[in-house]
């Protein structure tokens, strides 16, 4: 078993028409489980979160560190709609990693952006097998970006190996005219990469190669 537990924040989401709503602050399509960026007029990441449906209900899972700001960009555009959050954090633990032969029962598992994820209740006491460094190294081996390295405020989606989760089809989502108008003319600015070590300004370092976000235009 290979997991690490990830600093999480879990917000339940209960009401009417909660995919749509979702749908119309992401980058990426969604429609169902998946993961979704929500970015800012600028295109700027708010969050990164992890969309799973648990019967009629959504749960959200996003960075901890930026959890405040995720839930007043929720609240702000709900708008009337019967849709409620719930800040259901402090009740679970979330793991990610490379899926295990057995799961915990009462498990939910997802197929994430960061690979397998299991969130699971904080009564279960269920304890990582990866430490940050053990973490850390297969991220970089496997070009996945994470929260508060590649992942941050000061970053748009296409410069921070994320460029997948900007569906191309997609419009009328905040921060979609500037992402669109950076893929059409192809001038991302700078980009995800991994290279060998030693790396100047690396944003991930692993044992012989590290991530780092350059410019490359």
């Amino acid at each position: 078993m290979s997991l690490y537990r990830f600093n999480s924040s879990v917000l339940l989401l209960s009401g009417d028409g909660i995919l749509s709503f979702l749908d119309g602050l992401s980058t990426n399509l969604v429609n169902g489980s998946c993961t979704a960026p929500f970015t800012n007029g600028n295109a700027k990441i708010i969050d990164v979160c992890d969309v799973l449906l648990v019967g009629e209900r959504v749960v959200l899972v996003g960075y901890a560190d930026h959890k405040d700001q995720l839930v007043q960009h929720l609240m702000s555009r709900i708008l009337g709609r019967n849709i409620s959050i719930t800040d259901i954090s402090h009740l679970n633990d979330v793991f990610v990693g490379i899926e295990p032969e057995s799961v915990p029962d009462g498990a939910t598992t997802h197929q994430s952006n960061m690979g397998w994820m299991m969130v699971l209740a904080k009564s279960h006491n269920h304890q990582p097998s990866w430490s940050q460094q053990q973490w850390d190294e297969h991220r970089v081996m496997n070009n996945i970006p994470f929260h508060g390295n590649e992942i941050t405020p000061n970053v748009h989606p296409f410069s921070c190996g994320l460029e997948h989760l900007v569906h191309p089809d997609k419009g009328c989502y905040i921060g979609q005219e500037i992402l669109t108008r950076m893929r059409s003319r192809g001038k991302t600015g700078k980009v995800m990469v991994r290279k060998l070590n030693p790396v100047e300004n690396p944003t991930t370092v692993g044992k012989t190669h590290s991530l780092c976000i350059e410019r490359i235009q």
